[in-house]
């Protein structure tokens, strides 16, 4: 990990510095890539509500991010009801394509304990 650390910092900087876009509205198409990668999902304040990664998915982000909006997901089960819809028009997303399934694990793993430590069990954010 110590080797690879720069690596992770400078992909976490780079998925930071990507540009958000809206989850589209109903009968709209999502617009994302099909590879694999990191994600992050935010309420229209800014506040950070999802990190994620891309296992299996075999049409990458844009699967992953579709299964939130149908609610096929543990994140908007959870913390939306099981209401993806929930995100339409008002929630974003920006992701990064990233091949190596070690290296999207650990970007997910750091980007998750800089933006959400509430799920790491570590208190308020």
């Amino acid at each position: 990990m110590n080797k690879e650390l720069p690596k992770i910092k400078e992909l976490y900087k780079s998925l930071l510095k990507k540009n958000e876009q809206f989850f589209p509205r109903s009968g709209e198409k999502l617009n994302a890539s099909t590879n694999q990668g990191v994600y992050i999902i935010s309420n229209g304040k800014g506040m950070i509500l999802h990190v994620g990664k891309t296992d299996r998915a075999k049409n990458g982000i844009k699967q992953r991010l579709n299964n939130h909006l149908h609610g096929q997901s543990s994140f908007t089960i959870k913390y939306l009801g099981g209401n993806g819809t929930k995100l339409r028009g008002k929630c974003k997303f920006k992701y990064i394509e990233v091949a190596n399934p070690r290296l999207r694990a650990l970007l997910e793993a750091y980007a998750i304990s800089n933006l959400c430590p509430k799920h790491l069990g570590l208190g308020a954010e």
